[in-house]
C-alpha cells in the first residue's frame, strides 16, 4: 500500500522517481521515490534490508546502474561515480567515517580533493579555508593536529564540514550518532537545526524512535525494497510509523513483562578494575550490586562511565586487573578468563558484534556453535550434523532469517547478526545474561523481537544485566536500574523510581539518596 502525503512547499532540491534496483535474479527496490526539500529534516526510515542503503548509494553514485530518474533542482542527472554525486552538491556521512585518523583536520576536510596550483597543494589557501568552515560549524580546531587527536564527535563534525566545503546542497547522515553520548547526541542535533536553517536538505537514517521523534520534519518508509509512503512527521505518530516500517501493528514498542523474580543470581561486592596498573584511577571503582533470576537490572551512563569495562572484567577478560568478590548463586568464584566464566554459566554479548561477537567471514553454524565447541565436539572430533541440528534449532527458536545456515554472517541484516550473537551464547545455557547494547544497529521489527526474548530468558531464570544507550529502552525494560559516572555508581532506581532526567544527572556525576540509602563510591545495590 502506497501512503503518499506530497508537501506544498518549494521545489525539492532532489527528486528521484519510479527507482528499480536489482543484484543478478534479486530486486532489491521497486518503483521508489523519494523527494527532499531544502532546509528539510528527511528521515529515511525501514527495517534493515528494506532498501534504504541502496537507495541512498544510488543517489551518491555509487549504483549507477539503476532503472528511473533522479533530478536535482529540476535538471535530469545520473551520477555515474561518487566523484559527479560530490559535484552534484550530494555528500554522504557514512555511519563508519570516511575519513583518515592519522591525517590532518585540514587534509581531511579536502581528503580526495585537495586545493592545487600548478600540481602543487596550496597548504596555507587549505588550511585557512578549513578554518572558515569549522567555524561556520562553531568550531575551533587546530587544522594542523591529526583527526585522531579529537574524539569521535568532533571527527563526526569534521565530517560535516568535508560536506560544507564542497558546497553540498543535500547532506546524508546514515546512523550518525550510534558512538556518541546523550550530550554529542545533543550536539549534532543543535547542529542539523543550524544545518536546516542555511537551506540544506538532511537525509536522516536512524533505527531510534526518539530520534525520530525529535528532529524529523518528513518521513519516508520503505519496507522489503519497496515504497511505502512519506507524510510530514507530525502526522505520522510512532504507532502508525512502526506499523508502515513492519507491516504489522505492534501492541507494545517495549514489551517488557512483569518478571518472577527469585534469589540474588549475581551478587558483586567492591569490585575495581585497574587497567593502569596503579598509575591511574582505575577503570571501575569498588562497586557492588546484585541482579536476581529472572530480572533486568539496566545500566545507565555516558560513553567512558565504566559500565561496558565493569561487563568485561566480570566475564574475566582483563584477568588479574579486576579486583573484588563476585558470587554467583550464592558461590564465591575467581574469574580471570571468558572461558572461565563460560563454564559457570556466564554469558557476554559485547557491544560491537562485528569485532568481537563474531566471525564474519564464517558461517552461521559455526559462528553459532563457536563457544560451545568442548561440549559439542566431547571426544575432539566434529560432528558437523549436530552442530547443523543444534543452529536450527536455535535459529528457529529466536527466528534467525537466513537463505542458508552455511552462508556467511557477514551477508545477514545487522537483527540477524545479532541474532547469531545471542544464539551462540544460548547454545552454552547461561544462568547470567551480560548484554552491552542488545539492540544497537538493528531495525525496530528486531529490536521488538529481542525484547520478546528477553522476556522469554527471564522467565526461565535467567538474570539480565543491561546496558543501553537508548533511554526509552533503559527506562521500559529495566527492572531495575543503577548508573554510573567515572567507573563508581552514582544512583539506583526501581522502575517506580526512575526517569530520564534522574538518570541523565547521575550520569554526569550527581549522587542520589534514597530509600535512606547512598548510592555512591561504595553502592551497596
Amino acid at each position: 500500500m502506497n501512503h503518499d502525503n506530497k508537501p506544498t512547499q518549494s521545489v525539492p532540491i532532489v527528486r528521484m522517481k519510479h527507482i528499480c534496483k536489482s543484484f543478478g535474479r534479486v530486486q532489491v527496490l521497486k518503483d521508489v521515490e523519494l523527494e527532499i526539500f531544502p532546509g528539510e529534516v528527511h528521515i529515511l526510515a525501514g527495517e534493515n534490508g528494506a532498501g534504504k542503503s541502496t537507495l541512498i548509494k544510488i543517489l551518491a553514485g555509487a549504483y549507477p546502474d539503476f532503472e528511473g530518474t533522479i533530478e536535482i533542482d529540476g535538471k535530469s542527472v545520473c551520477p555515474r561515480s561518487p566523484q559527479e554525486a560530490t559535484a552534484l552538491g550530494i555528500a554522504v556521512i557514512h555511519q563508519e567515517l570516511s575519513l583518515v585518523p592519522s591525517m590532518t583536520v585540514a587534509d581531511n576536510i579536502f581528503l580526495g580533493r585537495s586545493m592545487t596550483r600548478h600540481g602543487f597543494v596550496q597548504d596555507t589557501l587549505q588550511k585557512t579555508e578549513a578554518r572558515r568552515v569549522l567555524g561556520l560549524l562553531g568550531l575551533d580546531l587546530d587544522v594542523d593536529l591529526p583527526l585522531e587527536t579529537y574524539p569521535i564527535a568532533i571527527q563526526q563534525l569534521v565530517e560535516v564540514a568535508k560536506a560544507m566545503s564542497i558546497q553540498a546542497k543535500v547532506i546524508i547522515m546514515d546512523e550518525p550518532t550510534s558512538a556518541l553520548n546523550a550530550t554529542e547526541v545533543q550536539k549534532l542535533f543543535h547542529l542539523i537545526a543550524e544545518l536546516k536553517a542555511k537551506g540544506y536538505g538532511i537525509v536522516y537514517i536512524t533505527h531510534r524512535m526518539e530520534e525520530i521523534e525529535e528532529i524529523a520534519d518528513r518521513i519516508s518508509v520503505l519496507r522489503d525494497g519497496q515504497y511505502i509512503g512519506s507524510a510530514p512527521a507530525s502526522e505520522l505518530p510512532m504507532p502508525k510509523l512502526i506499523q508502515w516500517m513492519v507491516g504489522r501493528a505492534m501492541e507494545q514498542h517495549f514489551p517488557r513483562h512483569l518478571p518472577h523474580i527469585g534469589e540474588d543470581r549475581l551478587r558483586v561486592e567492591e569490585f575495581s578494575l585497574d587497567l593502569d596498573q596503579h598509575r591511574g584511577k582505575p577503570v571501575v571503582n569498588k562497586v557492588s550490586f546484585s541482579v536476581r533470576s529472572g530480572e533486568i537490572l539496566g545500566i545507565g551512563g555516558l560513553r567512558g562511565s565504566g559500565a561496558s569495562e565493569l561487563l568485561m572484567g566480570l566475564f574475566g577478560a582483563y584477568g588479574h586487573a579486576a579486583q573484588g568478590t563476585v558470587k554467583l548463586n550464592g558461590q564465591a568464584l575467581q574469574i580471570y578468563t571468558p572461558r572461565q566464566a563460560i563454564d559457570r554459566g556466564i554469558a557476554l554479548l559485547t557491544n560491537d558484534r562485528k569485532a568481537t561477537g563474531l566471525v564474519p567471514s564464517m558461517s552461521v553454524i559455526a559462528n553459532v556453535t563457536l563457544a560451545d565447541l568442548n561440549r559439542l565436539s566431547p571426544s575432539g572430533w566434529r560432528r558437523p550434523e549436530h552442530e547443523r541440528q543444534v543452529t536450527q534449532e536455535l535459529g528457529q527458536a529466536i527466528n534467525i532469517r537466513a537463505a542458508s545456515l552455511e552462508m556467511e554472517v557477514n551477508e545477514l541484516s545487522g537483527g540477524n547478526q545479532q541474532k547469531v550473537v545471542l544464539a551462540k551464547w544460548l547454545q552454552t545455557n547461561p544462568q547470567l545474561l551480560l548484554l552491552d547494547e542488545p539492540t544497537r544497529g538493528v531495525d525496530v521489527g528486531a529490536k521488538y523481537e529481542i525484547y520478546q526474548l528477553m522476556n522469554e530468558w527471564t522467565a526461565q531464570g535467567i538474570a539480565i544485566v543491561l546496558i543501553t544507550s537508548e533511554m526509552p529502552e533503559l527506562l521500559a525494560m529495566s527492572d531495575r536500574i543503577v548508573v554510573m559516572h567515572r567507573g563508581q555508581i552514582t544512583a539506583a532506581f526501581t522502575r517506580e523510581q526512575a526517569s530520564a532526567e534522574a538518570i541523565l544527572e547521575a550520569a554526569m556525576g550527581k549522587t542520589y539518596h534514597l530509600n535512606g540509602n547512598h548510592f555512591g563510591k561504595e553502592s551497596n545495590v
